[in-house]
């Protein structure tokens, strides 16, 4: 049995979730301990233990630790097996970061599936919902990895009740020359601000700040009345789309932060993009690793490389004895997937 130590680099929640999704696929046993143990609150949190039961349900797998604030847990697969499953979150836990865990494994199933998630899908500790759709499957898709997801419902932090859809389609199991290494033309820029039982004038404030600080005109940039609300919520997105990768830029309103500062953090973020030649930001790069790994070969660059991509990539490793090459150029650092174990 593997062991893995949950405190070890950033110590959170990726830790879990990579470990789960590859011990599912590969059927490797495995045992973490300390989870979460770098947080102020350790363990598993609700999210965390959907995580568990989700990837135990859909591998019929044998657990110990299972349970609330639980710092230990193993971890026994079985098969994976195909179907419509649906998991609730009971929190504005992130129903993207669930689906990061089983959207891996049912890629590995023998026919085709769909997950329904409840919770939070716009939440400032996880990518949100157009994030996944617009930005990250579109490109693993070009590793074979194909799948759609709906956003059937908004869900913020903290009252979340919100809901996703997604359907997965068999991996062909075929390598794919992948080389994310040029963005291309700008095709588009917009902005989308969302807002959830408040006040039109923050969404004005926010409009009018990020149209200075991207550079792009007012009429670019839409302002979103979420039907049928469960709960205040506000977020401001900026999406960019270019010939070889489209991109994401979130920031979320919370309170007591002023709306103009809101909109600045996405502007900023789309700016600082702009200022490398780097085609996959922090965030994505970090959501590319495991997909790149399971297809043992495949570049991209980025502009930064954090710790919770570090302590990902030495999950990566341990399942599947991919390493990865770190070459930096200026602001750029690209990254090669090496597999160690061919030899």
């Amino acid at each position: 049995m593997l062991t893995i130590n949950g405190s070890f680099g950033e110590g959170g929640g990726q830790i879990l979730r990579s470990s789960l999704a590859l011990s599912a696929i590969t059927g490797q046993d495995f045992r973490i301990e300390n989870i979460r143990a770098n947080r102020a609150k350790p363990g598993l949190r609700k999210q965390h233990l959907t995580c568990v039961n989700a990837a135990a349900e859909i591998t019929g797998a044998e657990c110990m630790g299972n349970a609330l604030n639980s710092q230990v847990l193993e971890f026994r697969p079985h098969a994976i097996a195909h179907g419509n499953y649906k998991f609730r979150i009971d929190s504005a836990g992130s129903t993207l970061l669930v689906l990061q865990t089983v959207l891996p494994v049912l890629f590995f199933a023998p026919e085709k599936s769909t997950v329904t998630l409840t919770g939070g899908t716009h939440n400032p500790m996880a990518p949100p919902a157009d994030f996944i759709i617009d930005s990250f499957l579109p490109l693993i898709a070009r590793l074979g990895f194909n799948a759609s997801l709906n956003l059937k419902k908004h869900g913020f932090y903290p009252a979340g009740g919100g809901e996703i859809h997604a359907a997965i389609t068999p991996h062909t199991n075929e390598q794919s020359d992948f080389s994310l290494t040029e963005r291309g033309e700008r095709l588009s820029i917009r902005g989308e601000i969302l807002l959830s039982y408040l006040k039109l004038n923050i969404a004005e404030r926010e409009k009018d700040r990020l149209s200075k600080v991207a550079g792009i005109p007012e009429d670019d940039i839409k302002i979103v009345h979420i039907p049928d609300p469960v709960g205040p919520g506000n977020a401001v997105m900026l999406k960019a789309k270019y010939e070889n990768i489209s991109c994401v830029f979130t920031s979320f309103g919370e309170l007591g932060k002023r709306a103009e500062v809101v909109a600045a953090e996405a502007g900023q973020d789309y700016i600082d993009y702009t200022g490398s030649a780097a085609v996959a930001d922090k965030h994505l790069a970090d959501q590319l690793l495991l997909y790149l790994a399971l297809n043992k070969k495949g570049s991209f660059t980025t502009n930064e490389v954090t710790e919770h991509t570090r302590t990902n990539m030495e999950i990566i490793r341990k399942f599947l004895g991919i390493e990865f090459k770190l070459e930096q150029d200026g602001t750029n650092i690209t990254i090669t997937t090496k597999d160690v174990r061919a030899g």
